[in-house]
């Protein structure tokens, strides 16, 4: 379950949230109490959202950049997949996998976004995507020269802009979904301690490898 309540489609009075409820789950359902959006995710992403509606109105509010964003949308796609795997958000990646199939990007070309560092099926431009999207995620926007001059040769100012709101945009997006255990991030922490059996003596362990 998601950490936070989810909001009753009767607990709710702004007039945005309950148009996206009707989008999403359909006008006779409350989503939640009846989980599953037309897009085959439980859903709890936007009822556990509409608790601020104000936060509700911007987080949608970017979801509009887009329809006039002038970067290629499989480039912003794979920015965002690939955002969602570095951050280890399995609802952010599995998402946009399914965006960027539907823009017609090969299975392979998927199934290799997690090691692009060894593929050759990305472009230079593409590898120049992957590689400033890392920089972003994983060194907190520490882009290398190297990285952010391919990327340059491509694209415009403008689209480079653009590429790195959405990106970041969507690491938020991951780094929220697993705080608040959100969607397919609804896991528990997997790294517990592994307990001695009962009745077993343990010994020194630091004297052991130190060959005390």
């Amino acid at each position: 379950m998601p950490r936070l309540p989810e909001v009753r489609r009767a607990d709710v009075t702004d007039e945005k949230i309950l148009w996206f409820y009707d989008r999403l789950f359909g006008p006779d359902k409350d989503p939640a109490v009846e989980h599953g959006t037309i897009h085959a995710t439980p859903g709890d992403w936007w009822t556990v959202f509409a608790n601020s509606p104000e936060v509700f109105r911007h987080a949608v509010r970017g979801f509009s950049l887009y329809r006039n964003a002038t970067i290629d949308p499989l480039l912003r796609e794979l920015g965002q997949g690939r955002a969602g795997f570095a951050r280890g958000s399995q609802f952010v990646f599995s998402q946009h996998c399914k965006q960027m199939r539907s823009l017609g990007m090969p299975e392979d070309k998927i199934a290799a976004i997690p090691a692009w560092q060894v593929s050759d099926r990305f472009s230079p431009l593409e590898r120049a995507v992957l590689a400033y999207t890392d920089g972003l995620v994983l060194d907190g926007g520490r882009v290398p020269d190297g990285v952010f001059d391919a990327l340059a040769e491509h694209l415009s100012p403008e689209e480079i802009i653009q590429l790195t709101y959405i990106t970041a945009m969507y690491d938020m997006h991951a780094t929220m979904s697993k705080a608040l255990r959100l969607e397919f991030d609804d896991v528990p922490e997997r790294v517990e301690e592994v307990r001695v059996p009962e009745g077993v003596a343990v010994a020194d362990l630091s004297a052991d490898l130190a060959g005390e």
